[in-house]
């Protein structure tokens, strides 16, 4: 489903399938360029994977301690991640050329969207120093990672963008250790004890889109 973004000319795709992720990496990586060269409008991709372990440019192999499922250098920052079923993807394609130039400044607005959107289901979410990712407390209350952040920047568009947990099977991510940190867990909305659904996601986090863009040009805390 393709949305038009009144006053914008940014398109709003929302799958309500799922796209594995080579093809969706294919896609991405050919739609950065058609923006960059002006032939195609700034998009925000919303989906879901199949089972999935991406890798990206600062992955190192002992992090991958059991590849049970197809494994993808993807060309973002960061290390292992996992994608998959229950788990909403965001992928962000933006032209910082008509924005802020500031890389640092794009990041934070990510997070950002992210932990607002969290909020608004009641989830108190945060960034952690030196680790990357949208944090919160698990059902124990230990730290745990409820949301992913990987971006690449090429001639100053933007893609990748962020995973956040719904109700994924947690075990997934013992193949790995994500984003190369072992001593914290992941959890999910799911395991908080919160069932949300993509399409109930999707709404909350859009109605944040405005405040999201807003951001990219003004300077980074």
């Amino acid at each position: 489903m393709i949305l038009p973004l009144p006053d914008r000319d940014i398109e709003i795709r929302i799958e309500s399938a799922r796209v594995p992720y080579r093809e969706a990496l294919a896609a991405m990586t050919e739609r950065n360029t058609a923006i960059a060269e002006g032939a195609a409008r700034e998009l925000v991709w919303l989906l879901e994977h199949p089972p999935v372990y991406t890798a990206g440019t600062s992955a190192l192999r002992e992090d991958l301690l059991d590849a049970r499922f197809d494994v993808v250098e993807a060309g973002r920052g960061g290390r292992y991640t996992y994608h998959g079923p229950g788990q909403r993807i965001g992928y962000i394609l933006l032209d910082l050329r008509d924005r802020a130039r500031d890389v640092r400044g794009f990041v934070h607005a990510v997070e950002g969207w992210v932990i607002d959107t969290l909020g608004d289901f009641g989830v108190e979410s945060w960034r952690a120093p030196g680790r990357v990712g949208i944090w919160t407390r698990g059902p124990a209350g230990a730290e745990a990672k409820i949301g992913a952040i990987g971006i690449r920047i090429r001639r100053w568009v933007t893609m990748h963008g962020f995973s956040v947990n719904l109700s994924p099977d947690l075990a997934h991510f013992g193949g790995i250790v994500p984003c190369g940190i072992a001593d914290h867990g992941v959890t999910s909305l799911a395991d908080l004890g919160l069932e949300v659904d993509a399409q109930t996601w999707d709404k909350a986090l859009l109605a944040r889109l405005d405040a999201f863009l807003a951001q990219l040009d003004a300077p980074c805390p």
